[in-house]
């Protein structure tokens, strides 16, 4: 038997040149060559909220497993268009990335001019963490349970006010879903942030809300406020004693906020799954659910297709929402 050795051309020597210097990166992300720098995990909110928070515990942990810094990035602005914008516009090597929240798959319900595509130009990596929603209310208001609550805006159609941090955040939007199944009618009185909402829900100026834990849990604590429940479809461990707000009444309601980390669209799936797997064993960390619960939230661990179902679902659900109240931020 004999072997004839063909020669290859110049043209395909250069093809196969170049297909091998493109399967070298992802050979090496593949033997745990990445990361090999800093990680950027980019949030759309100022320093001390919810995401930041969730970011800052989720990305100590990152960085001693993946052994590089994660430092975190704080790019507020158009309830987090600014920083989704910029890291769907980052290089797709998994240095830089987006701790998303529930407003990075409503906001194009809420912006006419958008500048990038959350299900287009971003690809999940993983959820990190959920924070359910207390509904609070001022102590001399005189529902004290949800029930009491809808009995006397049914009472009263529209003289009960409400107060929302953020115009079209899930503490908003939460309420107006509330309306809509208990068939009852209460105003809405918007708030730059939450801090002077809070301060005119404790003067009465408004009589309820629905608010994160982070920021009401203190105030029901010291008795400036009262809990009357929580959002999520299970009781909070950070509050057991509290109902939900579906088992008060209103079966199926649940409107929780989350927090998931994303990355730029075109990012090799290996580093995806690096990044996840890493995700899930921070997740499981006894310290990180602690640490978490002191911020109002728990763990949320998941595959990026568990993400990925999550946002459709919450996208459609809000959506629907912001359309029948017909909510714009433009």
């Amino acid at each position: 038997m004999t072997f004839r050795h063909r020669l290859l051309s110049p043209r395909r020597a250069l093809l196969l040149a170049a297909g091998l210097a493109l399967a070298a990166p992802l050979h090496a992300i593949a033997q745990g060559a990445y990361p090999s720098k800093p990680i950027h995990l980019v949030v759309g909110f100022p320093p001390g909220g919810p995401a930041d928070l969730a970011a800052r515990i989720v990305g100590e942990k990152l960085a001693q497993d993946l052994r590089q810094p994660v430092l975190v990035e704080n790019r507020p602005g158009a309830s987090q268009n600014i920083a989704a914008d910029y890291v769907a516009k980052s290089t797709a090597d998994g240095y830089t990335l987006l701790m998303g929240s529930t407003a990075v798959v409503v906001n194009h319900f809420l912006y006419k001019d958008m500048r990038f595509d959350v299900f287009n130009d971003l690809v999940p990596v993983g959820t990190a963490a959920r924070t359910p929603l207390m509904v609070v209310a001022n102590p001399r208001f005189a529902a004290k349970n949800m029930k009491e609550l809808v009995a006397a805006a049914k009472a009263a159609p529209g003289k009960i006010n409400y107060g929302s941090g953020v115009r079209a955040s899930t503490t908003h939007l939460a309420v107006e879903a509330f309306k809509a199944q208990a068939g009852i009618e209460v105003s809405n009185i918007p708030y730059q942030g939450a801090g002077p909402m809070l301060t005119d829900l404790m003067g009465g100026q408004v009589s309820f809300a629905f608010d994160t834990m982070v920021t009401s849990m203190p105030l029901v604590k010291a008795g400036r406020l009262h809990a009357l429940a929580v959002t999520s479809a299970t009781r909070s461990p950070i509050a057991p004693e509290l109902p939900t707000v579906a088992e008060s009444g209103y079966p199926g309601f649940e409107a929780i906020g989350w927090f998931g980390i994303l990355a730029p669209k075109g990012t090799p799936q290996p580093v995806v799954q690096r990044l996840n797997a890493s995700l899930q064993k921070v997740l499981a960390a006894p310290d990180v659910a602690q640490r978490l619960a002191g911020a109002g939230g728990d763990v949320l661990p998941g595959t990026p297709e568990d993400f990925a179902r999550l946002m459709r679902s919450e996208s459609e659900k809000w959506g629907g929402v912001i359309k029948r109240v017909g909510i714009t931020l433009d």
